[in-house]
């Protein structure tokens, strides 16, 4: 089987709702139906990527907090999906749990990148859903990808918060992974009607110059439904806006990567 250089990149931003997990589950979609080999990692203890790709957990499923925690093989936890070239690390609730448990632990910022070893090189991507906070899970996240996607909703105080992410980025780069570098910044619930949505973008193209992907994600409906169907868009409604949209923004990706 061919080895491939991996590349691990994920998305975060401490802000909810800003679509980072619809985006980590689309952009994985998308990557796997061109054949890219692609696995994701749901690192938020809402599990939502998980389900919105059709992953049910119970409490005998192995997710990544027994990954993190109990050191079972990250390969051992890995699941199929109903799309060819997509594999899924699931998560469960308990991982909400982990930031405490990981506290006390040898290495404990860089235990993912550690068991990231028994799948790098299967996937052409690794794709991680950060959760939703600055903590030790989010620290283990940034250690062990090579770059980060920054999702930035059209919304007042878009920016907000983003100083503490880039901060908290600058310590990871400073002190436990010099090679972590953003990847872009993506525009998401973009509608051009709006002043408020060219204002946002105008900041955001200010703040961050050619980081700015040039595919923005547009507010679509059948973005918000797919979820509840466990299904990415592509599977739900490939002809809608959003799934346009993300196939889009993945070419890009793909092209920015050579």
């Amino acid at each position: 089987m061919k080895a491939f250089n991996t590349k691990i990149i994920a998305l975060s931003n401490q802000k909810g709702g800003v679509g980072k997990t619809t985006s980590s589950v689309n952009i994985a979609s998308f990557l796997a139906i061109t054949e890219t080999p692609t696995l994701l990692i749901d690192m938020d203890p809402q599990g939502n990527a998980s389900s919105g790709l059709g992953i049910h957990v119970d409490r005998k499923t192995k997710t990544i907090y027994d990954v993190l925690i109990n050191n079972v093989k990250m390969s051992s936890v890995v699941q199929n999906t109903d799309i060819d070239f997509l594999d899924v690390v699931p998560s469960c609730s308990k991982l909400a749990g982990a930031e405490i448990e990981l506290v006390s632990m040898f290495t404990r910022e860089s235990i993912l990148k550690e068991s990231l070893k028994t799948v790098f090189g299967k996937y052409k991507y690794i794709i991680i859903d950060s959760p939703p906070s600055l903590g030790l899970l989010t620290v283990n996240v940034f250690t062990a990808s090579h770059s980060l996607i920054i999702p930035i909703q059209c919304e007042y105080y878009a920016l907000e918060g983003l100083s503490q992410l880039l901060n908290t980025v600058r310590l990871i780069q400073n002190n436990l992974n010099p090679q972590l570098e953003i990847e872009g910044v993506l525009i998401t619930m973009y509608d051009s009607r709006l002043n408020l949505s060219n204002q946002v973008v105008n900041e955001v193209n200010e703040y961050f110059g050619n980081k700015v992907y040039k595919t923005f994600i547009k507010r679509n409906v059948k973005l918000g439904e797919a979820p509840s169907f466990g299904k990415p868009i592509i599977l739900y409604d490939a002809s809608s806006m959003g799934a346009q949209n993300y196939m889009n923004l993945v070419t890009e990706i793909l092209n920015n990567n050579g």
